[in-house]
């Protein structure tokens, strides 16, 4: 097989079309309402690359009609601080969803934080409460990054039921979510990490792979079953000998698009999917709000 054999699975493509979706069923409900759906990102300091992630969130929900209440807070924001204006975002009927962009500051104790969004506001799907649904396999807000995955994988029409399905990572935020998300789908699951031993007989079963470590270039094509579907959540920044700097994956891709069936490009694959259920979970609580 060349390097063209892959098949991309386009993120960028697949959240535009959700943007479309989600845009058409603010325009219908708006009026019903009374209100566009609300989203308040809480951001604390200056963290570039937390500054165009938030800049990223905010051009997306003009997109589709989403008001932003959005707060930067200075590096020093108290704890204190931070969980009043929380406190006050759960109360105001303009808001849907919550987010609290991380990384935060060392000294502010970022779980405690996460955990004072009512659940029925929580964005990003990492309260303990949604986490908790996610494992009972009851309805609710789900974590951004591996729903994202899922919908590329049902947007390709890939078959999970009965499938070895590998997730290397076992982050709250990824790969832990990912793996019950998996399960859920019917696949069978294992999951793997930095200290597994003899990571590349691991991954050599899986049908579907997903690394989600953030190391670059962690998963050669040797560790990668033929016709296999790979999903790169990674997210790295590298620079070269030239002093350029590029986004690259936890997959090293042009090796590895030779190996499998359907592959994600970084950027452009799992990242815009990660943004498009952001607004989803969004339009969600609004539209739970709404009928209540």
């Amino acid at each position: 097989m060349d390097t063209k054999t892959a098949k991309l699975l386009d993120g960028k493509a697949l959240a535009e079309k959700i943007y479309l979706e989600l845009a058409d069923t603010i325009t219908e409900l708006q009026p019903k309402v009374g209100r566009p759906p609300g989203l308040a990102v809480l951001m604390v300091g200056d963290n570039p690359a937390s500054a165009a992630y938030v800049r990223n969130k905010e051009k997306a929900c003009a997109r589709v009609g989403i008001a932003s209440f959005g707060k930067h807070f200075p590096t020093a924001t108290s704890f204190e601080e931070l969980s009043q204006a929380i406190a006050t975002l759960n109360d105001d009927p303009r808001v849907d969803g919550i987010l609290v962009q991380l990384p935060l500051p060392n000294n502010l104790d970022a779980v405690a934080l996460l955990q004072q969004i009512n659940p029925n506001k929580d964005a990003d799907g990492l309260h303990a409460v949604n986490l908790g649904r996610l494992v009972r396999g009851e309805t609710g807000l789900r974590s951004c990054t591996p729903a994202g995955v899922m919908r590329l994988l049902a947007e390709y029409k890939i078959s999970l039921g009965g499938k070895q399905a590998v997730v290397v990572g076992r982050s709250i935020l990824v790969g832990k979510p990912m793996a019950l998300m998996l399960l859920e789908a019917d696949a069978t699951v294992t999951i793997a990490h930095s200290r597994s031993h003899n990571l590349k007989a691991i991954t050599q079963n899986a049908d579907i792979l997903i690394a989600a470590v953030g190391f670059p270039g962690l998963i050669t094509a040797d560790m990668v079953k033929p016709g296999a579907v790979v999903v790169d959540v990674g997210m790295n920044r590298i620079t070269d000998a030239s002093g350029k700097s590029r986004l690259v994956g936890d997959v090293h891709f042009e090796a590895t698009a030779g190996v499998a069936e359907f592959i994600t490009p970084v950027p452009g694959g799992v990242g815009p999917m990660t943004v498009a259920m952001l607004l989803q979970n969004t339009v969600y609580s609004y539209l739970r709000a709404t009928s209540e």
